[in-house]
């Protein structure tokens, strides 16, 4: 087939604008995702992508916003190309904007590829299994909703929450074990505001984390367009130090919602018909080309590992975001506003958790042998703990029996040594500590999930004894 010339791929037929969308008639050759460089009466050119192709219109949506474009001067130019970002191992230790241009002041990265933004699909049949512990340095994720390598488990949080502070603590404190310096972190802020950007970077810098992170950051004031680019651009970046540099990645998505509100609003612009609650119908796609983006690739050491967090309206975990991140994704950690309010410092409600893959990423020879038994004893008793403050607020305590006010008071001790921990690292071997030193609180004939043999190697009676 003949090729199309760039000249006949140029034209003046903006029909009209609409949000950040432009309609160019009469166009010829054009295909969907393609990259249009677009030129301003003034000579000022910007960059947009071909959302939409029909008989002879085409729908683009604008990275830098469509003012100052009119109907008359404007020119557009198709360039055959899709979106794509400059790669390379230096991007870390570097602070980039939504589509991965220098926002830190430093120089342009010297590219080692350029790579298209959307990715390569990952065979099924090479996709190898997560099975390998990640450490994140917080004990109710590690004990109870173990992280494991490839694996993508989401933080539900909730307006005013401290999931950004989780986030950042997460990001400077993630190892895996035995692996030494070979991991990075990629952090992907999107649509926040100039003083959560300021808390990001401050504390990355002071503690010294940002030495291992790729910082990509999306502002609530950046264009819409860029919003949508910035996880993918990101997760091109983390496929590129995954399996062409070895590098285990990290990859912490947030807010997820805000990508969800921009994908939103690109519907309106379009005059799509929308979804539950405005949503366009095709984002539970959407939302699976993002997060099917992590995993591991038989053959390849590398490893992509997603923490997406995102903030649940009303604190609704049936929203359409996190109903729908909660099919694609392995489990999920949530944050409690009671557990806020009660002064947990970081407030996982450790109930509601689940991590589908713990179960591959712990034992002997990844974690320690007494995990799971730990993991299950200290759940259950905590579960009937929280069921007993319901009883005292119907009946009081004085109801109760010996062995219930124990394990009241169990519940209470986790909230405030195991799942409080504020700003400190804690190994996997000190929070299983700090665990079992709680069900020393208990009888042991009430330890009926953990074996007779851990119990007498590792509770603490028989450690002093």
């Amino acid at each position: 087939m003949k090729p199309v010339s760039l000249l006949t791929k140029e034209c003046k037929t903006v029909s009209y604008v609409s949000g950040p969308l432009i309609f160019v008639q009469a166009v010829k050759g054009v295909t969907f995702g393609e990259i249009a460089q677009i030129t301003l009466p003034n000579g000022e050119e910007r960059t947009g992508q071909v959302l939409d192709v029909s008989k002879d219109l085409a729908v683009i949506q604008v990275f830098e916003g469509t003012s100052g474009i009119d109907n008359l001067e404007t020119r557009v130019r198709f360039t055959g190309e899709p979106p794509k970002v400059d790669v390379s191992i230096d991007m870390l230790g570097r602070i980039f904007n939504g589509v991965g241009k220098p926002r830190d002041g430093g120089p342009e990265v010297i590219q080692e590829a350029s790579l298209d933004i959307n990715g390569m699909p990952i065979n099924p049949y090479a996709r190898d299994k997560p099975a390998d512990f990640i450490q994140t340095g917080m004990s109710a994720i590690d004990a109870l909703n173990t992280l494991v390598r490839g694996q993508k488990l989401p933080i539900f949080s909730g307006a005013g929450l401290p999931a950004n502070k989780l986030a950042a603590q997460i990001a400077r404190q993630a190892k895996v074990r035995g692996e030494g310096e070979n991991f990075a972190v990629v952090f992907v802020a999107m649509g926040i505001t100039y003083k959560e950007a300021s808390y990001f970077m401050s504390d990355f810098e002071r503690t010294g984390a940002l030495e291992r992170v790729v910082f990509f950051m999306n502002l609530a004031d950046d264009p819409t367009i860029e919003r949508l680019a910035t996880p993918r651009c990101a997760l091109t970046v983390a496929e590129y130090l995954a399996f062409t540099h070895n590098l285990h990645v990290l990859v912490i998505l947030t807010d997820m919602i805000n990508y969800c509100e921009a994908l939103r609003e690109i519907s309106t612009a379009r005059e799509e018909v929308p979804g539950r609650r405005g949503y366009p119908g095709y984002m539970y796609t959407d939302l699976a080309t993002i997060y099917e983006r992590a995993g591991r690739i038989k053959g390849k050491s590398g490893s992509i590992t997603q923490l997406p967090i995102l903030t649940m309206p009303d604190d609704d975990i049936t929203h359409p975001v996190p109903d729908l991140t909660g099919y694609i994704t392995e489990g999920q950690i949530v944050l409690s506003r009671d557990l806020y309010r009660r002064g947990a410092d970081p407030p996982i409600d450790i109930l509601p958790c689940l991590s589908r893959l713990m179960n591959l990423g712990i034992g002997p020879g990844k974690t320690r042998e007494d995990h799971r038994n730990v993991a299950d004893q200290l759940y259950a008793s905590y579960a009937y703990g929280r069921d007993l403050r319901r009883l005292v607020a119907i009946v009081g305590e004085e109801a109760l029996t010996e062995l219930d006010k124990k394990y009241l008071k169990f519940a209470d001790e986790l909230e405030k040594k195991f799942i409080t921990q504020g700003d400190e690292d804690r190994s996997l071997e000190r929070t299983l500590e700090i665990g079992w030193d709680l069900l020393s609180m208990l009888p042991e004939d009430e330890l009926k999930r953990i074996k007779l043999d851990y119990i007498r190697k590792y509770h603490p009676a028989y450690r002093k004894g």
